[in-house]
């Protein structure tokens, strides 16, 4: 495993001192109750509280404003306290910049609300995720092989906090993707594994000629169409029901660039390169297929690279049992092992999102 320059000191090398190393792991070992303090700390408003008061506020004020006991507020603060969410000036608490960024940042408030409302009890079953190489931890959720069979019955707060995390890192992507995608004016164009439609609601609006096939479980067209109805463009987005494990299940001929954003992540290499042959049968020499990915060895930030490495645990636990955050030298092997090749790679796109360009070999 090769990695960049940008990132390779970071994890060929020691970053801290043997004390910091002991803090760091207490911080990990007590990283659960943090996580759980620092969630209620935004969602009982004591963060909030804070934030709004420069000179802070003492202890009695907190427990007052928010309607809690001194007790329970001084077990949160005292928490935040050590974990350096919170200062301590004389007798007044005031936010930090990592209580900040809990509050405000909206990449935290998604991760926050990913881990506790779709990963926190599942995670429980990690373990047996790993030895049996299935999701264990979804059987808290409902009785299905994968998550995305029950994306569609998930309880209201849980569907929105999937579809929170999923939408924010590639949202922020889509107008540099569109610019690369139609600088070729594809006409047709796939988009693999579409979910709500999103991406193809965005094509139809920057390009008036397109035409977009949404591919992906019956389940999930049914979402995508309640979402795309009556919107600018819907006319131009149709559906073909497909379910892409099966590997009879073939691709669609005739389009110009087939689109898979977020997606080949859900499978495990040997799925990735089951699908990515099928779709090089389905190509010709003047189409491209464009994969969007996260991969945690091309970021520009170590911070980036940690949160997506964490990512793949949730696969593990949680949705599928067999998929990760792919390390982009392993996805260059399958696109080759599918008889296509990379003729580019755009990287840094919103938040660390490249795209790789494929084509027949």
């Amino acid at each position: 495993m090769k990695l960049p320059q940008t990132i390779a000191k970071v994890y060929s090398e020691e970053q801290f001192s043997t004390r910091e190393a002991q803090h760091r792991a207490q911080e990990i070992a007590w990283g659960p109750i943090v996580f759980q303090v620092s969630r209620l700390m935004i969602k009982l408003g004591i963060f909030e509280y804070l934030n709004d008061s420069r000179e802070g506020h003492t202890m009695e004020e907190i427990a007052d404003h928010v309607g809690l006991s001194r007790y329970a507020v001084q077990v949160l603060l005292e928490s935040s306290l050590t974990a350096q969410t919170v200062l301590l000036h004389g007798d007044r608490f005031v936010i930090s910049k990592t209580g900040w960024f809990l509050l405000n940042d909206p990449m935290s408030k998604a991760n926050i609300n990913f881990n506790h409302d779709v990963n926190y009890l599942g995670l429980f079953d990690l373990e047996e995720s790993l030895k049996n190489g299935r999701p264990e931890g979804l059987k808290r959720m409902g009785d299905w092989k994968t998550i995305y069979e029950g994306l569609s019955q998930l309880e209201p707060h849980v569907q929105e906090s999937w579809f929170g995390f999923d939408h924010f890192y590639s949202d922020h992507s889509f107008k540099e993707a569109l610019e690369i995608v139609f600088s070729t004016s594809p006409r047709r164009l796939l988009d693999v594994g579409g979910n709500t439609g999103r991406w193809a609601e965005q094509c139809v609006a920057y390009d008036k000629e397109v035409k977009v096939t949404v591919m992906d479980l019956p389940s999930q067209l049914e979402m995508m169409r309640r979402s795309v109805a009556g919107k600018t463009g819907a006319e131009r987005i149709d559906g073909h029901a497909a379910d892409l494990l099966d590997v009879r299940t073939a691709f669609p001929e005739g389009y110009d660039a087939i689109w898979m954003s977020q997606f080949l992540d859900c499978f495990s290499e040997e799925e990735v390169t089951s699908i990515l042959g099928r779709a090089a049968v389905a190509m010709n020499e003047e189409s491209r297929l464009y994969i969007m990915e996260t991969f945690w060895d091309r970021q520009k930030y170590p911070s980036a690279s940690y949160c997506l490495a964490q990512t793949s645990v949730y696969f593990t636990a949680m949705a599928n049992g067999n998929s990760k955050m792919y390390y982009s030298g392993d996805m260059e092997r399958c696109v080759g092992t599918a008889g296509l090749q990379v003729e580019k790679i755009y990287d840094g796109l919103g938040f660390g999102h490249s795209i790789m360009v494929c084509k027949i070999k």
